[in-house]
């Protein structure tokens, strides 16, 4: 894909300060998403979790920070669960296994390093 093309998909970031989380609404019943920064060294995305919506056990081959910027959420790494409120960040290691829940409706500030 084209940088040109792949930018056409990224939100557009005002040269000044943002409130992240007025950034990206929720949807009843689901998990939207909103890619801000996507380069070849990293990504960093937005997320808006329902209640318990989430995303099921995977692994990514890069290291990946979850920031909470609004409610709370259930995050298992390795089998270890995390209970996480606005604020409050944690990392997941690359080949970890790991999954998302919201407890109640969450966003979130994903950034991936893939460097």
């Amino acid at each position: 894909m084209s940088k040109s093309k792949k930018r056409e998909n990224v939100e557009k970031l005002p040269e000044q300060a943002a409130r992240l989380k007025d950034m990206i609404e929720y949807q009843e019943g689901s998990v939207v998403s909103k890619t801000l920064i996507d380069e070849k060294s990293g990504t960093v995305t937005l997320f808006a979790f329902d209640e318990q919506q989430g995303l099921s056990e995977h692994t990514a081959p890069f290291d990946a920070m979850v920031q909470i910027i609004d409610g709370e959420a259930e995050i298992t790494i390795s089998g270890k669960t995390h209970h996480l409120r606005e604020g409050e960040a944690i990392v997941m290691q690359a080949n970890h296994p790991h999954s998302l829940k919201a407890v109640k409706r969450f966003k979130m500030i994903l950034t991936m390093i893939r460097g």
